[in-house]
């Protein structure tokens, strides 16, 4: 899969996760409002991605790669919350862990085993 479409999944899939919060927790769901959730996990999304390129030498395409794209979010995104103000509360960072991990390595594995399901096998 091309790194581009990989690091667009990451994005989308971020995103997605500050509306699902937002919506869990009646914040609405204005175009300003999810931005003001996304952007530190965005930005630690890109921290992850360069800090993931340099330990691994290549780009966090598999599962098994970007855990540190997984880490580094959710440490610079919770970062950035609280130098802004926002919520950083212990139940936050728990959920907020478990879930981007779940989205980001998550999407790798099952998309790593749907590959390896379509692979022909030599006879």
């Amino acid at each position: 899969m091309p790194v581009i479409v990989v690091f667009a999944i990451d994005v989308v899939l971020t995103i997605a996760f500050a509306i699902i919060g937002r919506a869990s927790h009646e914040h609405g769901l204005t175009l300003g409002g999810i931005a003001q959730t996304a952007w530190p996990f965005l930005v630690g999304l890109v921290v992850g991605w360069l800090v993931a390129t340099m330990i691994a030498k290549g780009y966090p395409t598999t599962w098994r790669t970007a855990w540190p794209v997984w880490i580094i979010t959710v440490l610079v995104g919770m970062l950035l919350r609280q130098f802004t103000g926002q919520g950083t509360a212990a139940a936050f960072v728990a959920v907020a862990t478990l879930t981007l991990g779940v989205l980001l390595i998550g999407w790798r594995l099952l998309a790593s085993t749907a590959l390896r399901q379509n692979t022909p096998t030599a006879q």
